[in-house]
């Protein structure tokens, strides 16, 4: 991958209805992919079902029609939830072609493995179909998008060689996080030699509205930075991270990511001690004040993986909610799958009796159920 490492994410493009983010704005959309095109970097990554299914058609009127084919590079993605038959493989990526308007793509990923989505992909032998698709020339270079396990990160490289690229949710916030689990993630990958892409490095706009105090401390740092810079910047300090994708709708979000990304300056060891300083700072409001001891979990009668459910609510409620889609319910329907959901609690309050912060994790967990049950 030779293009600069900043990729535009096509997943938020400006909307002329906050409401509705099929109707892009079409024209504010062009004076972005100009900027990002004039200031050297190339990289556009879509998906089926972005921005209500007008992603693709928006990257063919925004892009492709505009630019010679190989001034650019485009990604897009195979989704198993709309996957039924193996016929719907190719009818999706030929749908996927007219709609973008090109012959091939530069890359092409199965979208989201998880312990769900690979059933599906398993099932549909889509793992061979799509180095069929890179033998035929129509993709250039395959890899997958991943919001799960180390564990079945792990076993997905190591059945799968052929992949020679990954998608992960890389951020300051997620880094350590139980649940999410960015950094063994990321040092799975590592361990496979396989390249990274990085997606989330702001998460959808989070990273650009942290706590006054937590924007005080970059600032004392880093005078001239935005915000959102050290979340991109965190990003991509990592040795094999080769792309950091990013959601831009507005023209100053394409001059402030592209001017840290042209005159890039990796994360200090200082910069690294503030910023842990600064995720302590913003898990200090989160909602439940869980310190994931684990101690809970031992005579759980129903398994229920406490400490990572409330941190995955807990993640959840400091998305900023202008944001739309978040991942966290999607990494609890795949934590739950082979274990105990919030609603299984039979209320025996054993986790109760033994957690060092005396909380009241019972109802905590009631508070759990009905959210992600929404």
């Amino acid at each position: 991958m030779n293009a600069k490492r900043l990729g535009f994410g096509l997943m938020r493009l400006p909307s002329l209805d906050p409401s509705d983010p099929g109707k892009i704005d079409i024209e504010l959309s062009k004076k972005l992919v100009d900027i990002f095109m004039e200031k050297g970097f190339t990289y556009f990554d879509t998906a089926w079902m972005y921005c209500g299914f007008q992603s693709e058609s928006a990257a063919k009127e925004i892009l492709v029609d505009r630019y010679p084919r190989d001034s650019f590079t485009l990604t897009t993605k195979l989704h198993a939830g709309f996957l039924k038959t193996k016929e719907d493989r190719d009818r999706i990526f030929n749908e996927q072609r007219r709609k973008t308007g090109v012959e091939y793509f530069d890359y092409y990923w199965l979208h989201d493995i998880n312990i769900h989505s690979i059933e599906v992909y398993e099932r549909l032998d889509c793992f061979e179909w799509l180095k069929e698709k890179k033998a035929s020339g129509l993709v250039k270079h395959i890899g997958f998008s991943f919001h799960d396990s180390p564990e079945l990160l792990d076993k997905v490289l190591t059945e799968h060689p052929e992949f020679e690229y990954v998608q992960l949710q890389i951020n300051y916030l997620d880094w350590e996080n139980p649940a999410i689990q960015s950094r063994k993630c990321y040092e799975v990958a590592e361990k496979h030699d396989m390249p990274v892409i990085v997606m989330e490095p702001v998460k959808g706009g989070t990273l650009a509205k942290v706590p006054e105090e937590t924007e005080r401390l970059f600032k004392q740092c880093r005078p001239d930075a935005s915000v959102p810079s050290w979340g991109i910047r965190f990003a991509a300090s990592r040795k094999n991270v080769v792309m950091v994708l990013s959601g831009m709708n507005t023209v100053e979000q394409v001059l402030d990511n592209t001017s840290v990304m042209s005159d890039f300056q990796p994360i200090s060891e200082a910069e690294n001690d503030l910023i842990r300083k600064a995720v302590r700072i913003i898990n200090s409001s989160i909602a439940i004040p869980c310190t994931g001891c684990e101690y809970c979990m031992a005579g759980c009668p129903q398994d229920i993986k406490i400490p990572k459910i409330f941190s995955l609510y807990n993640a959840d409620k400091q998305e900023v909610e202008t944001k739309g889609w978040t991942p966290q319910g999607e990494y609890y329907d795949n934590l739950i799958k082979n274990t105990g959901k919030a609603s299984d609690c039979v209320e025996c309050r054993q986790c109760e009796g033994v957690c060092p912060q005396h909380l009241p994790i019972v109802d905590y967990l009631k508070d759990v159920a009905e959210y992600f049950g929404k």
